[in-house]
């Protein structure tokens, strides 16, 4: 008898696909691929252990990410880092988070505030640690709990891509060790400013705070 071969379902190639995204986006992320490097379909796949659908699949979402893009006679590579995209990114950011302060501080919940509180709590236990992987993670997961705190979902999810894409400049941003502290303190005086509800304070910890990392970015690109 002739085994019959059992075709993958929807959702074991809707968790292929996205198990691709992931662990391609962390390597871009962290600079394990670096800005400019050309990516190979099959060597990811071999190195992922993942079939080239679900390999392609992935790449074609960060490229809609503007992670990668496609070159002449190069093909696929990770998306160079140019100093016009990080003032596009500040630009941006400045208009719409600043926003966003302001709004949580006006209507965060004890909930949120200790939210993030604990936030900065563990970001400061990651700093004495040196770990920029984690310090990384816990500042997309600050900017997320400061935005949630706004109560407005577009924002919310403008401000979620806009960070998503902001990750890598972030990862490099923290490898200077003299940022670490700085951002501890920074982000310390945006939850103070939320947790007394003064969108003057938030607004101006906030400002300061992109003001800084653009600082610091462009020294390092």
């Amino acid at each position: 008898m002739t085994a019959t071969r059992t075709k993958p379902s929807n959702q074991n190639r809707t968790s292929l696909r996205q198990a691709a995204y992931e662990a391609i986006k962390h390597r871009i992320i962290t600079c394990d691929l670096k800005p400019g490097e050309v990516m190979s379909e099959a060597v990811l796949s071999d190195a992922l252990g993942i079939g080239r659908t679900p390999v392609r699949q992935a790449i074609d979402h960060l490229m809609i990410d503007g992670l990668v893009e496609v070159l002449p006679r190069k093909g696929v590579v990770v998306r160079p880092i140019s100093l016009d995209e990080i003032f596009q990114i500040i630009e941006v950011r400045l208009i719409n988070e600043i926003h966003s302060a302001r709004q949580a501080a006006e209507r965060a919940t004890d909930s949120d505030i200790e939210a993030l509180e604990s936030n900065l709590k563990r970001m400061v236990e990651a700093t004495k640690k040196r770990d920029i992987e984690n310090l990384m993670l816990l500042d997309r997961e600050f900017h997320a709990l400061l935005s949630r705190g706004s109560r407005n979902p577009i924002l919310i999810e403008l401000l979620r891509n806009l960070h998503e894409r902001s990750l890598r400049l972030w990862f490099i941003s923290l490898r200077a060790d003299e940022q670490h502290k700085r951002v501890c303190d920074e982000h310390a005086a945006v939850v103070e400013a939320i947790r007394k509800h003064d969108p003057d304070s938030a607004e101006a910890a906030v400002k300061a705070h992109i003001e800084s990392f653009l600082s610091n970015i462009t020294r390092q690109i």
